[in-house]
């Protein structure tokens, strides 16, 4: 659907929905109700529609969640059952082509691609001077490299 409205509407919103719902798991990371709530408080965002290529996940740290229109891939079920009891509602991007087939009235957002635990572990190698990067540890215990390089008192600490 989205690579006919890609190719017979000049419209790039159309364009980077059909790139993101082509992209890895990697490239489409979740993002959390509190992060919408964020993004659709902005001026001029009133009754939009968030769209999200991706999974919508609950966020306990937000109270209270204002009435919401949202199109995502997947919505895990508690942040169903609480955009739902807002009187928000959820749909469909087959729904939101008949709905907005250009994007008007609609907020394109994603969650940050740098939240995985694995891109920790980039960077230069974490003996290196000034790198903070996490170190590939086959257990986390006192003696497995927290001594020389990390500590005053075992030679130096980098």
């Amino acid at each position: 659907l989205y690579r006919f409205l890609a190719r017979r509407t000049n419209s790039k919103f159309n364009k980077i929905v059909l790139k993101r719902l082509f992209m890895s798991k990697i490239h489409r990371p979740p993002i959390s109700l509190a992060r919408i709530v964020r993004f659709m408080k902005k001026p001029g965002r009133e009754n939009a529609i968030a769209v999200i290529v991706g999974t919508v996940t609950d966020d306990a740290r937000i109270f209270e969640i204002p009435k919401l229109t949202i199109c995502a891939l997947r919505v895990t079920a508690r942040a169903r059952a609480r955009i739902l009891k807002a009187g928000g509602e959820l749909i469909t991007f087959d729904q939101l082509a008949l709905r907005a087939p250009t994007g008007k009235r609609t907020v394109l957002m994603q969650g940050r691609r740098k939240a995985r635990e694995a891109v920790k572990h980039f960077g230069p190698a974490p003996g290196v001077p000034h790198s903070h990067t996490k170190p590939l540890v086959c257990s986390k215990g006192r003696k497995f490299e927290r001594a020389r390089g990390r500590r005053r008192s075992c030679g130096y600490k980098k």
